[in-house]
């Protein structure tokens, strides 16, 4: 069965272009389905459509798997949409005579004491109140022992986000890298730690160690959660489940990465 849902940024032109976007695939014979759709048609900006993803995942379950995300933007060129608005008629006669083509993404994975959480951009641990000590370990070594406001680890759609505002690297389209990037690290005589990104393979485990997490929010894109009574997670690419996302006209990633300066 054809099924979708719609998430729109909720601004009166994404809603407008719901309504439209609705009346079409109904037309069509395509049903809704907000739980287990096969297609999410994502209405706004890149900020919805990451919201859109995690929304997906919390209701579908295992069904997520089988689902596509296809989105056009109401604003600037995104990095997630190969459509603007004004693009609607392409984007819609693009879907319906099955002219796209499909990407997978990886997710990254944060895990601890049964616990697991997901993000599309990235994983970070922030501490507003004091400095936060932090051991880093990489595939069971330890790296480096990092103070300062926090720290992250990012996908390649998430180096051109947080990462880069600061000093992350810009990881290119089709390079399946994550990257850590400190964040506002003290460095001094006493204690030092790399003061640079580093870019790792997708296969490699982090681990974040502190005797105290108080005072930390770890987040994951856009969601937030408290590390209060834990003393250590990892970070990962997860091995089991991928964003696939559908993909129409070419669109340069130089031309979308010229869209942030």
């Amino acid at each position: 069965m054809k099924t979708y849902t719609i998430i729109s940024r909720g601004d009166s032109l994404s809603e407008e272009l719901s309504r439209q976007t609705e009346a079409e695939l109904q037309e069509h014979g395509y049903t809704r389905n907000d739980l287990q759709p096969d297609t999410v048609f994502v209405i706004g900006g890149d900020g919805t459509y990451i919201r859109a993803i995690h929304e997906v995942l919390r209701k579908a379950g295992k069904w997520f798997s089988n689902v596509c995300f296809y989105g056009i933007h109401t604003g600037t060129l995104g990095f997630y949409t190969d459509y603007r608005d004004k693009d609607y008629r392409e984007f819609m006669d693009s879907f319906f005579n099955n002219e796209l083509r499909e990407k997978k993404y990886r997710l990254l994975q944060m895990t601890a004491d049964g616990m697991k959480h997901h993000a599309v951009n990235e994983v970070r641990v922030e501490n507003p109140y004091r400095t936060q000590i932090i051991e880093v370990y990489i595939n069971g070594e330890k790296f480096e022992t990092l103070r300062g406001s926090g720290v992250l680890v990012c996908t390649q759609l998430g180096s051109s986000a947080f990462n880069r505002s600061l000093g992350g690297a810009v990881i290119q389209e089709g390079l399946d890298f994550i990257e850590l990037t400190e964040m506002s690290v003290i460095h001094h005589s006493l204690f030092r730690s790399l003061q640079s990104p580093i870019i790792l393979k997708p296969e490699t485990v982090i681990e974040f160690r502190s005797n105290n997490f108080s005072g930390a929010v770890l987040a994951c894109d856009q969601d937030t959660y408290s590390l209060e009574g834990l003393h250590s997670f990892t970070v990962s690419s997860a091995k089991d489940i991928n964003v696939r996302v559908l993909s129409g006209r070419e669109v340069s990633y130089f031309d979308r990465l010229k869209t942030l300066f």
